[in-house]
């Protein structure tokens, strides 16, 4: 509400300038479009009052925001091209054209007018914001945030943002530093405190991390957070709330490789080992891809393709450690019937492939082949 109040003040006083040069705008009129925020009716109406050719940068100014609050982004575009031509390099002029064109997702010009705004004023706290989401690399959008952050340490979004930046880059000092200065101007910022937490985790500040923690979690039981906590507790060698917090991941099911690992230590911490072995399997489990079969199947094809017979019988069975495989058992038939010449070792894997129950009717040519083959091959 303060914003549309100030927009509407604004666009108040142009009116009364415009007024001044004639008497037939009907600013009553505008006014109630504007408060129900019927934009397009007060497009329309302005564009019935002032000439398509009108040089008038108030009232294309005006007609530009009518349109582009009502959606019609082609039009306000066209509109505010027209004022920029009229009166070049208006910082407010290039803003609008960035964000018309941004919602329109054509990247290039919205990043075209953004750079000219640094060109115009290479303070602009603003264009440098904007530019690190256009950034065409790492590197480039780094250099943007900390431009940014440079001018507006106090920014939460830039904050967040480049923390991450550098957590990416295992820079985790500077991603800390950068946070507890934006969390020091808004010490209730929640959403900082907890980007905070797996740096300081990086950092060793588990002691932080946990009174932190403790904090977010009075507020709302965020999986993150508890997630944070738990490594925080781990390394404070408090095993059996590291133990509480993940056992109550498990039971919601977000438990990940991380949890089951952190839990089967701190179970061998406490000499439960019986608990300790079973977290250290789920940890394995939870690790594999359940597709990895499938993909030591695909590295063994390539084997085969290129004839590399013995390269492509170790990877299908590198994939068998990971779970049974129709496919699998079936392709290491053929390779020691067709290519390897071992009758023997291919008529175990033609019977494995049949008693692992495969597909009646999508396999039924290679359920026949195997059937065929094992009493050749005897």
């Amino acid at each position: 509400m303060m914003k549309i109040g100030i927009s509407l003040c604004i666009i108040l006083s142009g009116f009364s300038c415009v007024t001044a040069q004639s008497t037939k705008i009907d600013t009553e009129k505008l006014l109630e479009y504007y408060e129900t925020q019927r934009y397009a009716d007060a497009a329309n109406y302005l564009q019935s009052i002032y000439p398509g050719e009108t040089q008038d940068i108030k009232a294309l100014s005006q007609i530009a925001y009518c349109n582009m609050m009502a959606g019609k982004l082609q039009e306000a575009e066209k509109n505010y091209q027209k004022i920029n031509t009229i009166q070049p390099n208006s910082l407010p002029t290039l803003f609008s054209l960035t964000s018309i064109n941004s919602r329109r997702g054509n990247v290039a010009n919205a990043k075209a007018y953004l750079e000219q705004i640094i060109q115009l004023d290479s303070l602009n706290f603003s264009a440098y914001k904007q530019l690190a989401a256009y950034a065409d690399n790492p590197e480039s959008r780094l250099n943007y945030l900390k431009k940014a952050n440079t001018l507006n340490a106090a920014d939460p979004d830039v904050a967040y943002d480049l923390s991450l930046a550098y957590s990416s880059l295992k820079q985790y000092q500077p991603a800390y530093d950068v946070l507890k200065t934006a969390i020091a101007a808004d010490p209730e910022n929640f959403t900082l405190q907890q980007a905070l937490l797996p740096v300081a985790n990086q950092l060793t500040k588990y002691q932080e991390v946990i009174e932190i923690g403790e904090k977010l979690l009075k507020n709302h039981a965020d999986v993150n957070v508890m997630n944070d906590m738990g490594q925080a507790y781990f390394y404070v060698k408090d095993y059996q709330k590291c133990i509480t917090l993940y056992k109550t991941l498990e039971d919601i099911g977000v438990q990940n490789e991380g949890t089951f690992y952190y839990m089967a230590l701190s179970y061998r911490e406490l000499k439960d080992y019986n608990k300790a072995e079973i977290y250290a399997q789920k940890t394995i489990d939870e690790a594999v891809s359940k597709h990895t079969t499938v993909y030591y199947a695909a590295l063994a094809g390539i084997h085969e393709a290129k004839n590399q017979y013995n390269d492509a019988v170790t990877a299908y069975k590198r994939g068998l450690t990971f779970g049974t495989s129709n496919i699998i058992y079936y392709r290491l038939g053929l390779l020691y019937d067709l290519n390897l010449k071992q009758p023997k070792n291919a008529a175990i894997y033609y019977q494995m492939y049949l008693k692992n129950s495969p597909d009646q009717e999508k396999e039924k040519e290679q359920i026949a082949y195997a059937k065929g083959r094992i009493p050749a091959l005897k």
